[in-house]
């Protein structure tokens, strides 16, 4: 209700903004619709009864309405959350910042693009990897790692297009990966990590932890409803 609620009446002219921290994970994809064979899913509270949220479900909901004029940006921190809005491209960015858009639209033909608006998401990492909760960067308290870096990489200036962002954030989760400031602070948002198949209990995602510990692996993705020139097109909310 609150995603239909989120897109409803939008008018042109009009930007939306959808965040979500918290558990992700994925299931496994029987239609042949995605590239990796899985489904990215997010995970509410009562999920273990009524069951995850599938991207083709948010896609419906908040990526398909959106009409021309208007613009939806959607910051996902969340384990498995790379194409959980199931946008058409995604930018694969490699260390030295060089990119190109794959083609994550589905052989079945369905289409997972707008009705004509705009739809870009940063999402806090890859599709088979984890998104960590952690104190290593705040050095105060445990934050969601990529919320804490997207929102830095706006305070310091970094935040001029769509690849300076992305830049920022993936060399911030580098840096503080390999530093020795980690130590037991980094606890997985996901326990048991890159199986993909069935979800662990709730509790049992926050006592068991990380799938990987001793460095932040994550690496922010980038995706959206048409390709773009991500180190021109200024970021704007």
């Amino acid at each position: 209700m609150a995603l239909h609620w989120l897109v409803q009446g939008c008018q042109p002219g009009d930007s939306l903004l959808f965040h979500y921290s918290g558990h992700g994970s994925r299931q496994r994809n029987y239609n042949g619709d995605e590239v990796d064979g899985y489904d990215e899913t997010l995970c509410p509270l009562d999920f273990e009864t009524q069951g995850m949220i599938v991207d083709d479900e948010i896609n419906a909901a908040i990526v398909r309405p959106i009409p021309h004029g208007v613009k939806l940006h959607a910051i996902i921190d969340a384990c498995h959350s790379g194409t959980v809005l199931d946008l058409p491209f995604l930018c694969r960015m490699d260390r030295n910042g060089r990119y190109v858009w794959e083609d994550h639209r589905p052989r079945s033909g369905v289409w997972k693009g707008t009705s004509g608006g705009e739809v870009i998401s940063f999402s806090g990492c890859d599709d088979d990897q984890t998104s960590a909760d952690t104190s290593a960067l705040s050095k105060i308290t445990s934050t969601g790692a990529m919320t804490f870096c997207f929102i830095q990489a706006i305070e310091r200036g970094q935040a001029g297009t769509y690849g300076s962002i992305l830049n920022s954030m993936r060399s911030t989760l580098r840096s503080t990966g390999s530093g020795s400031g980690l130590g037991g602070g980094v606890t997985s948002l996901l326990g048991g990590g890159g199986g993909g198949g069935g979800v662990t209990s709730l509790l049992g995602m926050l006592l068991t932890g990380g799938s990987d510990t001793g460095g932040l692996r994550q690496e922010p993705q980038l995706t959206a409803c048409e390709p773009f020139d991500v180190y021109t097109k200024p970021f704007s909310l």
